[in-house]
């Protein structure tokens, strides 16, 4: 049984996988240090993978981990990809991770992963199974924040689910319509420019905020929630492998 940690710069995701197959996932908070005895539940993983975008792990993490050996993904673990990415020390895991998520879904194709979260992140990986690089913007609670932060009068507003307004006549509404119309429009004019230019490749959407654009996007897409946390098991099991 195969115990993954997925750390982001909002949340932690945990995931137990049996070989392929996911048997348990759920969001631990960093602040508790019984979380992860809670999520196992008494189970026990025979190896363990840890995947953070923050320099620093929570110290109950971090013990545990190095009392069950597990494996830190970093630049210089090996994936199933090739790593065309040029400055590697400085790609964000879950980037990576997605990567192999998506090409262990579809393999022998060419692949981008849009991995909606606090930022909104593409990943290209070729039909040859080479990882490239990709994109970042801000996400959609970014993107509100910053008008409220960068700005004298401007509320901070959160996206609203049934919103589809283009013009707004107040200034919520206007926050929203730019915000949520905006986003929507750079990831569709994102998604035309790969199938431009790479022979339609297949698009993968996942991260916290996929079901948004799932309801949104004109383009043919393939919603997987989990797709980062199947690459990260999909990584551990290449690594014990190859041992």
């Amino acid at each position: 049984m195969n115990f993954l940690l997925d750390i982001g710069n909002t949340r932690c995701k945990a995931a137990l996988f049996q070989q392929d197959t996911l048997l348990h996932e759920g969001v631990l908070e960093l602040t508790d240090p019984l979380a992860i005895l809670r999520f196992l539940d008494g189970r026990q993983p025979s190896a363990m993978m840890i995947s953070s975008v923050i320099k620093s792990l929570p110290a109950f993490i971090e013990d545990y981990g190095k009392e069950h050996n597990s494996l830190p993904f970093t630049e210089l673990t090996p994936t199933p990809l090739q790593n065309k990415y040029k400055s590697m020390s400085t790609l964000g895991s879950d980037r990576l991770a997605a990567g192999v998520g998506a090409w262990k879904r579809y393999p022998g194709q060419a692949i981008v992963v849009i991995d909606a979260g606090t930022c909104i992140k593409y990943n290209y990986v070729s039909e040859n199974g080479e990882y490239l690089g990709g994109g970042i913007s801000p996400g959609i609670d970014m993107r509100f924040k910053a008008l409220h932060a960068y700005t004298g009068r401007l509320p901070e507003e959160k996206a609203e689910e049934g919103f589809y307004t283009l013009i707004g006549t107040t200034t919520r509404d206007s926050l929203l319509s730019g915000v949520m119309n905006g986003v929507v429009q750079e990831v569709e004019g994102m998604i035309n420019l790969y199938m431009a230019q790479y022979k339609s490749p297949t698009i993968v959407l996942t991260g916290g905020g996929a079901h948004f654009f799932e309801k949104r996007l004109k383009n043919r897409i393939f919603a997987h929630p989990n797709i980062v946390l199947e690459g990260l098991n999909e990584i551990l099991e290449y690594n014990v492998r190859k041992k």
